[in-house]
């Protein structure tokens, strides 16, 4: 896995884009709102539901994510937007599209995010319409 293109769509390696956040020394964090971002999407895809968890802000987190259902294929993820409020506060708008028994699924979300001691975690989100 770590020399196949990532699954966030970045166009780099695994290993070299959100690779290093899911398996590089826990004082590796993602340097920005969208980087995070793209690795939680990658995350998603690959089933690390321990790193969803750990970036996932205290307040919000569940208590548990369910592992992805049995078949379900992601087929790509777009970036839309990425807006920078202040020092510890962005949000970033992005489609996740994946399959599931023959139906495509199209998740359209504005997320926000937050730096809390440094590290930046996912707040919540909202869904647009369109």
């Amino acid at each position: 896995m770590h020399n196949t293109s990532c699954p966030c769509g970045s166009g780099e390696t695994y290993a070299d884009c959100c690779g290093r956040f899911h398996t590089g020394p826990s004082q590796l964090q993602a340097p920005d709102a969208e980087r995070l971002m793209r690795s939680r999407y990658s995350a998603f895809v690959l089933g690390l539901t321990e790193y969803l968890r750990e970036t996932w802000h205290p307040d919000h987190r569940p208590a548990q994510i369910d592992p992805n259902p049995p078949g379900l294929q992601w087929l790509g993820l777009e970036v839309k937007q990425h807006e920078q409020q202040d020092a510890d506060s962005a949000t970033v708008e992005f489609v996740a599209r994946n399959k599931l028994a023959g139906r495509a699924y199209r998740h359209h979300e504005r997320s926000r995010f937050q730096r809390l001691e440094g590290r930046w975690v996912y707040l919540d989100g909202t869904f647009p319409k369109g």
